[in-house]
């Protein structure tokens, strides 16, 4: 099993769209990235704490690549807003990858540099190498599963669904 930390916005929606990816074993929401040691969805929706909200995903590589992993991050949100996605802003929301070796941010600087094509504007997705992952709070895991009728879930997290499913539909065609 291996395992990256990615951030694209609000960790619900990454979250929803990594646990209905084949291959992902488990999905964990968090926060990496900032000065304060385990910090609290207040202290991080305030912005203070330098931290990014974050999933960590545990992936089989026999059944899906981190390039795979990589190419869905990129479908299902824009890394093209700088510390914003959609109307949730401020540096919690930035898109950025944490990588755990030289091959994996070689495979990330691939794949941002294929993606790129693919938007108009530049990726400003920063890559840094990884760092303390700290475990969000309980009721913030699996939390779309659990509360699917919540106005921010049936319009924001399942636009992010949507995504996935266009992107796996493209996939399959290919």
């Amino acid at each position: 099993m291996q395992t990256i930390v990615l951030g694209g916005g609000c960790f619900w929606c990454l979250e929803a769209v990594f646990q209905r990816v084949t291959g992902v074993q488990q999905v964990v929401s968090g926060y990496a990235g900032g000065e304060v040691e385990d910090p609290s969805y207040y202290d991080v929706c305030n912005g203070s704490t330098g931290h990014a909200e974050v999933v960590e995903i545990t992936y089989d590589e026999s059944i899906i690549s981190l390039r795979d992993i990589l190419e869905v991050f990129f479908a299902t949100h824009d890394p093209t807003t700088l510390n914003r996605q959609g109307n949730d802003r401020g540096t919690q929301y930035r898109s950025i990858v944490f990588y755990q070796s030289d091959s994996e941010k070689e495979v990330i600087g691939q794949v941002i540099k294929e993606q790129q094509n693919d938007f108009n504007d530049p990726i400003v997705t920063q890559v840094e190498p990884a760092v303390t992952f700290w475990r969000a709070e309980v009721n913030h895991q699996n939390y779309y599963n659990e509360n699917p009728n919540q106005p921010y879930c049936q319009v924001v997290v399942a636009s992010k669904l949507d995504k996935l499913n266009k992107f796996m539909a493209k996939q399959k065609a290919n």
